[in-house]
């Protein structure tokens, strides 16, 4: 997974009223999952936007697939599928409708490929059920095959489950892993809603009032969002000989002042504490700590909400 699919430089975009993008350094590698983090808001449908060429960036550049410049940013465009904000649908037409005008107005061969979107999205018996009785989900679903239609290389999904009930966001979750497992697709996805995302990403990118806090991938944000057994006591040593013998564990951190970082163990604090009693050791303090994910996300940017 070394290919850079997408690579922006210190890019930058101003409104009158204030800074929407500032100076965002953001790489996409093959075959990951993105998930861009931020509150609404924060810069991700922007910079989704001029990603895809809706809008253009007052400062700093693109690379897509390695291409820099406009004309070959025009055509690396063209290995993407997209839903910015609501798939654009026609309301009085089928699915399968809907597919071919979208085939035909982008030139793409072969009208099998509108059987295959349906098949792929889970609409290919909705008959000649127009699109304006669809539930929210089959919408999407729809919008989704759409974005497929050129089978391409690098999807942008932008806030792809909102509204959507909670059934409709499994089958969105689970459908997009199929993509990225089966065919490779590398995918970018915002959303607010970080629980979801835990779900389906490999890797994250945090943004908040235009700027881009942190990049990582899904182990690293679980490593320092890892809970743990705090354990001060009066003899570190003999604490640490009995997690090692009674416990049998090395799953542990010993602080420099000699408090224990005990992993591993989270959910067996009666036993441990047990262990340290019996042996002799004078508990000062043994409390859980380490920090839930959407607690990680809250402290990076500053204790605000994602809403």
């Amino acid at each position: 997974m070394n290919e850079v699919i997408l690579q922006t430089n210190q890019l930058s975009k101003k409104f009158q009223g204030g800074v929407a993008l500032d100076k965002v350094n953001l790489t996409i590698r093959k075959g990951a999952i993105y998930g861009f983090i931020g509150q609404n808001g924060a810069g991700k449908s922007t910079l989704m936007r001029i990603i895809t060429g809706l809008a253009f960036p007052t400062g700093g550049t693109v690379e897509l697939f390695g291409a820099g410049d406009e004309k070959s940013l025009t055509r690396a465009r063209k290995r993407m599928g997209l839903i910015i904000e609501s798939p654009a649908l026609f309301p009085h037409m089928t699915a399968g409708e809907n597919l071919e005008v979208n085939r035909l107005l982008r030139g793409i061969p072969g009208k099998d490929s509108v059987v295959r979107m349906l098949e792929l999205v889970g609409l290919q018996d909705t008959g000649r059920k127009k699109v304006k009785n669809f539930s929210l989900g089959m919408k999407q679903r729809l919008g989704l095959a759409i974005a497929m239609l050129s089978d391409p290389e690098f999807l942008i999904l932008d806030e792809p489950t909102n509204g959507l009930d909670p059934m409709s966001v499994i089958e969105m979750r689970e459908l997009l892993k199929q993509l990225n497992h089966e065919r490779g697709l590398t995918i970018l996805i915002s959303s607010h809603i970080l629980s979801e995302l835990h779900l389906l990403a490999s890797h994250y990118g945090i943004i908040h009032q235009g700027k881009l806090l942190e990049q990582l991938t899904a182990r690293e944000l679980n490593d320092k969002c890892q809970q743990y057994l705090f354990i001060k006591s009066d003899n570190p040593d003999k604490a640490v000989t009995v997690i090692q013998n009674e416990l049998n564990t090395h799953d542990f951190e010993v602080m420099p002042d000699g408090a224990i970082k005990l992993f591993g163990r989270f959910g067996q604090p009666a036993e441990i504490s047990s262990a340290l009693f019996s042996a002799g050791v004078q508990i000062e303090q043994f409390m859980p700590m380490g920090e839930d994910l959407e607690s990680y996300f809250m402290k990076r940017i500053g204790g605000a909400g994602y809403v």
